[in-house]
């Protein structure tokens, strides 16, 4: 089903596969058959520092939705934004729901739209489309670059590189700077054959997710789909392969594009989008993942993350042993939290599950929903514990389906057909009973990502399925069944776009800014607090320490209903680690007593010093002077840290890295981080972003850190960085490293955070 090349391998002429380990690529130059990747041009034609190794590139658009953009907004204003130097829209599929913390859900709209106004940006209301699916439809151009503030921007199958990222790096690119990274690796995906009736793009997605993800092999590279197994595809299906590419932690994405791809454009009224897109007569791939379409199966990634993948088949032969598998791993994250246990799920040696979803960005699609509908007309879900919600992307779509019969198919069955929301992908809609189990067409099933709450006890599973075999499944009354199983034909329905919808509700200042337009903020919409810049030495508390393999953002920052403080940020900071670790926020607000007493003293603002807002620092101090005596508040800051293994698989969202910020945090160690954008979110707030290495650790919780010559270290460019952990007996020496930062990121974290470094 799939293969994954050791070492490079050409690519000629769009069909053959010259690999490196075989022996046979000894008359390609590598050096100049990079270039000749779709990824290595369009990124040639978007960087502006003249040298493809060290790129900064500049974006066409910018996308944003309501639990981000004012955040990012908010960040642009402190550093005196005018106007939006880009296309930038504001959709609103996140908060679209306001029956939470009163009126501030649509308390963000109204600022959405009087920002639009004001700077010359495009606002998308709730309920007409989310965000990826207008991405879609009024935004990607083949050969383009846009730059979305959530993890999902990926729209390569229309030929756009998009690269979902923190907040902070569209705020650089609105205030017209760059975005730097160093060239990264392409990897080819290559497709042939052609999926057999019933399977889905989520299908060949969990395939490919489950094969790379573990092993890191597409890791911050770019996927590029090629071969001849693309044109077997429609527009639909490789979209939906795409956005799932997200959850193998690669950076972008990019697919070659001919006539489908052309038509998809044409029928959305942009004809002139569209650009021929392939890979030169040889091309060369840091890796290849080879792809037989014909051979993928309905797939299921059981609870609790996309890459832990089965056939449903597989499920179906082994269900206790899976199951059992499943609550094994469930310990790793969840402990003696709750009691977990998905035996009660086997009735009559079926797998029972309580809801199906079909939603957002990846399941809420036309040709997905017409196949579900399909696949249970004339069926009815049953009057049990089963429910079954469809959300389609967007209204354009929605109208289509009422049009073509589909929605009254979906309806009569017992569907729910509900408006464009990407709140089932995130906890905000359709939260789970505690101990249900629910298959979803969404992007993600980490834990708790449904809405349950550990620490009240609450538990839900949500394992990811197509929207295919979900609809078999709801035939089926809940009992897990693939769509291969289902003997329905699935009709070729044609697709109309209405344009009127879009231009009757969105608000499009065509680039025009207002400056006389006042920006509304409701109550809950708080300014970013003062942040100071690094001092010469750090004195560090380890306030939490996580020993998951991968902690996910919904883990550091959760998702759900918190979403409703996201225009707060001492408030959201509240919820901060609040599911992993609940003990977190109150550490760390002890320690950033003794830093505020600091920074009053200094200031002359205050008389209470360091040791007297946090006594324990007496015994800790005095440790840390025996070595080095002349050390004094005035020459260190105090604040907290955390070490996890692996932080920041999942979300793009900056919050997870900004509440630790302004609850006093100033670093983060980890081995190693899980995605590039956690890290950079770190850095843009003023955080260290400290690897040690794997092995023994020289703290524990509740250890303090100091680390001597911080500041010199960033600015001289050292990646040894001698820190020292503080015990009873002394100080234990110890070595952290920085790795790889650029000068303008060095800048940033001297300066404190990005909005400091962009002050006015």
């Amino acid at each position: 089903m799939i293969k994954l090349h050791e070492g490079g391998a050409y690519l000629v002429n769009g069909v053959d596969i010259v690999s490196e380990a075989d022996g046979k690529a000894g008359n390609f130059n590598a050096s100049e058959a990079k270039k000749g990747t779709i990824a290595y041009n369009i990124l040639k034609a978007h960087n502006t520092s003249g040298d493809m190794n060290k790129l900064k590139i500049k974006f066409d658009k910018l996308t944003s939705h309501d639990i981000t953009f004012v955040g990012i907004i908010q960040t642009a204003r402190a550093s005196g934004l005018t106007k939006f130097p880009i296309p930038y829209v504001l959709t609103n599929c996140h908060n679209s729901l306001c029956a939470v913390g009163g009126t501030i859900n649509e308390d963000d709209h109204v600022f959405g739209l009087s920002c639009a106004k004001r700077y010359g940006g495009i606002y998308v209301p709730p309920h007409q489309a989310v965000i990826h699916q207008f991405a879609r439809e009024m935004l990607a151009e083949s050969g383009a670059m846009i730059l979305g503030s959530d993890s999902h921007t990926r729209y390569g199958a229309l030929g756009t590189m998009a690269v979902g990222e923190g907040g902070p790096e569209l705020v650089k690119q609105l205030l017209s700077q760059t975005y730097d990274i160093n060239m990264p690796k392409v990897v080819g995906v290559y497709l042939k054959g052609e999926p057999v009736k019933g399977v889905g793009p989520q299908d060949v997605a969990l395939a490919i997710i489950g094969a790379v993800f573990a092993n890191g092999y597409v890791n911050n590279k770019v996927m590029e789909f090629v071969g001849p197994g693309v044109k077997n595809l429609s527009a639909d299906f490789r979209i939906g392969i795409d956005v799932m590419t997200t959850e193998t932690t690669c950076l972008s994405s990019i697919w070659v594009t001919d006539e489908k791809i052309e038509e998809f454009y044409d029928i959305h009224a942009r004809k002139e989008a569209y650009k021929e897109l392939k890979p030169s007569d040889v091309a060369y791939y840091d890796g290849m993942v080879e792809v037989d379409l014909s051979k993928v199966k309905p797939m299921i990634a059981m609870p609790f993350h996309p890459s832990n993948v089965y056939t449903i088949e597989d499920v179906n032969k082994n269900l206790k042993d899976v199951l059992h598998e499943v609550e094994e791993r469930a310990k790793v994250s969840f402990g003696e939290k709750v009691k977990y246990s998905l035996q009660d799920k086997i009735r009559d040696g079926k797998l029972y599950v309580e809801q199906g979803i079909i939603a957002g960005c990846a399941g809420g699609g036309f040709e997905n929903i017409c196949a579900a509908a399909d696949i249970i007309e004339d069926s009815y879900i049953g009057s049990d514990e089963f429910t079954f919600s469809v959300y389609p992307a967007s209204t354009p779509i929605y109208i289509e389906l009422v049009k073509n019969g589909c929605v009254t198919k979906l309806i009569q069955s017992g569907a729910v057909v509900k408006t464009a929301f990407c709140g089932p992908c995130f906890g905000a809609g359709d939260t789970p009973s505690n101990n249900a189990f629910s298959i979803r067409h969404s992007t993600r099933n980490f834990p708790n990502r449904e809405g349950s709450k550990i620490q009240n006890g609450q538990i839900a599973s949500v394992a990811l399925m197509d929207a295919r075999s979900i609809a078999a499944t709801a035939a089926n009354k809940g009992f897990l069944t693939p769509a291969t199983d289902v003997d329905k034909e699935l009709k070729k329905y044609k697709y109309y776009f209405d344009t009127s919808i879009y231009k009757n509700r969105v608000f499009d200042s065509h680039g025009v800014a207002d400056p006389t337009q006042e920006i509304k903020m409701g109550p809950n919409i708080k300014d970013w607090p003062k942040m100071v810049a690094l001092t010469d030495n750090l004195l560090l508390k380890v306030v939490s320490e996580i020993h998951d393999p991968v902690t996910t953002t919904d883990e550091l920052i959760p998702s759900g209903e918190t979403s409703s403080y996201r225009s707060n940020p001492l408030g959201l900071a509240e919820f901060t680690l609040s599911r992993k670790d609940p003990e977190y926020v109150g550490l760390a607000k002890e320690v950033q007593k003794a830093e505020k007493a600091r920074e009053a003293v200094l200031s002359g603002d205050g008389s209470e010093k360091p040791c007297q807002a946090l006594p324990e620092l007496h015994d800790v101090m005095s440790k840390v002077r025996e070595k080095f005596p002349d050390m004094n508040h005035e020459k260190f800051g105090i604040g907290s840290t955390i070490f996890a293994v692996k932080p920041g698989d999942g979300s793009a969202r900056e919050q997870a890295a900004s509440c630790q910020k302004v609850l006093g945090g100033w670093a983060n160690i980890a081995n190693e981080y899980a995605t590039k954008r956690y890290r950079s979110n770190l850095i843009n707030w003023g955080m260290l972003p400290f690897v040690i290495e794997k092995g023994d650790l020289p703290f524990t919780k509740g250890d303090y850190i100091f680390i001597p010559d911080i500041k010199k270290a960033v600015i001289e460019k050292n990646d040894n960085i001698k820190a020292y952990a503080v015990k009873k007996d002394g100080l234990k020496e110890f070595t952290l490293h920085l790795g790889d930062l650029t000068d303008e990121e060095r800048e940033i974290i001297l300066k404190g955070c990005l909005i400091n470094y962009n002050a006015v």
